[in-house]
């Protein structure tokens, strides 16, 4: 036992539940029509065993190849505020699986994004956080991390006092030499082992397999099999009687694998026995179920689908900074009204984007733009500005802020780089010392000449009047 973070390895995905009611068939082909009530997201594979793992009290260090796409963004909002990530390179989307429902009845699941864990030098982040582990859990998905020759390196250098838990999956990697324990279903089990083995024959059979110090096989309602490599017999660890009533309505068991081994990993963490801990594991992971699944994990919006653009909230913003730096990235911002986008501001933009690794923009509120231009400005309202700008393909997030300067923003974004136009050169930007005070420079950009907001609303007014 050691006083390090539960460190979690592995591939993270996007899941998508649409849940709505179907009555009626589409006109045009006998395919039941879904009138979308709710969409809910949450964290995937790795991401989900990482977040369940820190709801659970442990301190969780996530290490995953998660994308700069719309699903990378989702899932780095998801987790920034449970628990700390260390992001690897990714090639491709992130992936992202959509299930649609009816009733809670499933339909139809679509999947997107084949990305998988790049090839290459691990960053230094993830070495140290391997390194200083107090126990690791590798989540395998088939997404190439458990299989990055770097990471396994790590995995079977790690100091003998740390715990290892190998969560397999049948595309996956074969577990390292030695790892503690390795946690199949009882359907990953038996698609491996010889068809005329007895349960505990299976165990020692997969114990040889793997290498494995021993192997803890999930039955399902029934709890899980533990087998010691060097001990005679299996063990039956069933779940208490007090998880066995079932729930009300239906029951999801997506995640509860995830569930399973994460407390298995967190309770070795702790000092735990392994009979101990598989019987915590056990507990939780039916507690899990019972209490509704993967839907306590889940972010829900009660009405469907946001539209194609909509502007990134705050979070979203902290958390592509934080990804940025945790990747040894270039975060650059900007800021300003952007009140009838323009040339000029298009222009700016791109200059901007090309200085970093992504662009945040922090926007005028409403209040704010009346406060420093008058009653009758903005002539578009902040939604509607945001929009228009996180749907440039320059802009890889919006913030809006409601004070006269995004001072209190930019001390939580922190950018290396502050652009402003060349018209500000000679203003007073007390923003300036904020973004210089974390490390960061300003940037005075060309402006393009003519162009203005306040031009084309003095323009706008003279033909209305004529």
């Amino acid at each position: 036992m050691t006083g390090g973070p539960l460190v979690v390895v592995g591939d993270s995905l996007l899941d998508v539940d649409l849940d709505g009611s179907s009555e009626r068939l589409a006109p045009d082909a006998p395919v039941p029509v879904v009138d979308l009530g709710r969409q809910s997201v949450r964290p995937g594979g790795a991401g989900l065993a990482a977040l369940l793992a820190a709801r659970a009290g442990a301190p969780v260090v996530l290490v995953s190849a998660i994308g700069h796409d719309e699903a990378g963004d989702t899932i780095a909002g998801l987790l920034a505020d449970e628990l700390d990530v260390v992001a690897l390179p990714l090639e491709g989307r992130t992936v992202a699986k959509t299930r649609i429902s009816s009733g809670g009845v499933p339909l139809l699941r679509l999947d997107a994004g084949a990305g998988r864990a790049a090839a290459g030098p691990l960053p230094s982040q993830a070495s140290r956080a391997i390194a200083s582990a107090g126990a690791v859990l590798v989540s395998d998905y088939g997404r190439g991390v458990a299989a990055h020759p770097g990471v396994r390196d790590l995995l079977a250098s790690r100091p003998a006092t740390t715990p290892l838990v190998w969560d397999p999956h049948p595309r996956g990697a074969a577990p390292v030499a030695y790892t503690d324990v390795v946690t199949p279903s009882e359907a990953e089990a038996v698609r491996i082992v010889p068809d005329d083995l007895d349960d505990d024959a299976r165990g020692r059979w997969l114990c040889a397999h793997w290498r494995s110090d021993a192997v803890a096989v999930t039955v399902g309602e029934r709890g899980a099999l533990l087998t010691v490599a060097d001990t005679p017999g299996s063990e039956h660890v069933p779940v208490p009687a007090r998880r066995r009533h079932r729930a009300d309505g239906p029951v999801d068991p997506c995640g509860a694998g995830d569930r399973f081994a994460g407390a298995l990993a967190g309770a070795l963490r702790t000092g735990s026995t392994l009979p101990a801990a598989v019987a915590l594991a056990v507990d939780q992971a039916a507690s899990y179920v019972l209490a509704g699944g993967a839907t306590t994990a889940s972010m829900i919006r009660e009405t469907g689908f946001p539209l194609p653009g909509a502007p990134a909230d705050h979070s979203d913003a902290l958390a592509l900074a934080r990804r940025v730096r945790r990747s040894g990235g270039r975060l650059v911002a900007t800021g300003g009204c952007f009140d009838l986008l323009h040339r000029g501001h298009v222009s700016l933009l791109g200059s901007a984007r090309s200085l970093g690794d992504a662009l945040v923009v922090c926007l005028n509120s409403d209040a704010s733009v009346r406060r420093a231009k008058g009653p009758l400005r903005p002539v578009v309202s902040q939604d509607d500005r945001a929009r228009v700008l996180a749907a440039l393909s320059a802009v890889d997030a919006v913030a809006v802020f409601d004070e006269d300067t995004p001072r209190e923003l930019l001390e939580l974004l922190r950018p290396d780089v502050w652009v402003k136009g060349t018209d500000y050169a000679d203003h007073p930007m007390p923003e300036a010392e904020v973004v210089t005070r974390h490390g960061g420079r300003v940037v005075l950009l060309p402006t393009v000449p003519g162009y203005s907001t306040s031009s084309l609303v003095r323009s706008a007014n003279l033909i209305a009047v004529r």
